[in-house]
């Protein structure tokens, strides 16, 4: 989020170097250094933080037409630092006397939107409307739209399964084998109990890895373990798409894993780690510290928290 925000303010500082001749750092903001347009840099960015938006498409751009007072006296529209920014934007005329794209609009547009035109497919979730104070011929209304891309299969990549029956490797073993295929690039290790020929108790250690990866997993089962062979097998594998955010419960801060499909998140995992750290520290259960991490990460997911 923050580095939305100074982008922002840095790319409408290089317009304003620009049209100035000036060098960036002696670029002084005028109209658009108030505080209005602070809180709307830093409150948009703050909106999209909190919305878990991924992606900006914005509409042809209207600038109107006229003069407009300034610092610098009295300038035609659009200004020049907004005409620097807006270079390669789509423009829609509009025969109005009145400055309808100002310089921080401008920045907002150019910095977070990744394309400009019509309306993408999308299912709307939500709409949102703003109104200015000037009146015009037409609504003088912001309006924005917050949806999902339309539904497509999640991409599937190739694993490879290795697997080896072992009855005669010592359980105190298992930590350092696991440990070691992990740092091979294994994705997943798993040890499951088994009952094998002379009905001699056993385990079955399987690890996932990407194809890459196989040779120097393989390293790790013939080193580490007592097997003399591993199976192996190519899995298609399908994925949620991930990201991590920190809440803060009352006990501390916890990193959460979410998992999204279509941008819709569907699971939330409280990191182990963190949560037995803080168990730890505050000796509390760290049943509480997981579930307050949960309870928190939905409520923001849902819209609910910041």
């Amino acid at each position: 989020m923050k580095e939305r925000g100074i982008a922002v303010f840095t790319r409408l500082a290089e317009a304003e170097a620009k049209v100035h001749a000036t060098a960036l750092d002696a670029v002084h903001f005028h109209e658009v250094g108030a505080v209005d347009s602070i809180v709307d840099v830093v409150g948009t960015v703050y909106a999209l933080h909190l919305l878990g938006v991924e992606r900006v498409i914005c509409s042809e751009l209207p600038t109107g037409r006229g003069t407009i007072a300034t610092a610098h006296g009295l300038l035609p529209v659009p200004a020049p630092a907004t005409a620097e920014l807006l270079r390669g934007v789509p423009l829609r005329r509009a025969d109005v006397e009145a400055e309808l794209t100002t310089p921080t609009g401008a920045a907002l547009a150019t910095t977070l939107a990744s394309e400009f035109g019509a309306s993408p497919s999308m299912r709307l979730l939500r709409t949102g409307v703003g109104a200015g104070q000037r009146d015009l011929p037409f609504p003088n209304l912001l309006r924005v739209f917050l949806g999902e891309a339309p539904g497509e299969p999640l991409p599937a990549t190739t694993v490879t399964v290795l697997e080896a029956n072992l009855d005669d490797l010592s359980p105190q073993l298992y930590e350092r084998v696991i440990e070691r295929l992990f740092a091979a690039g294994a994705l997943d290790v798993t040890v499951q109990p088994v009952q094998m020929k002379k009905n001699r108790p056993a385990h079955t250690l399987s690890a996932i890895c990407p194809p890459e990866a196989t040779e120097a997993v393989l390293d790790v089962f013939f080193r580490e373990t007592t097997t003399l062979g591993v199976r192996m097998s190519e899995w298609r594998r399908v994925s949620l798409a991930r990201e991590w955010i920190v809440v803060t419960t009352p006990y501390g801060d916890v990193r959460v894993k979410l998992g999204r499909r279509d941008g819709e998140v569907l699971t939330v995992a409280p990191e182990y780690d963190d949560c037995l750290r803080l168990a730890r520290e505050r000796d509390v259960p760290l049943k509480e510290i997981h579930a307050a991490a949960s309870a928190l990460a939905w409520d923001r997911v849902r819209g609910g928290g910041s």
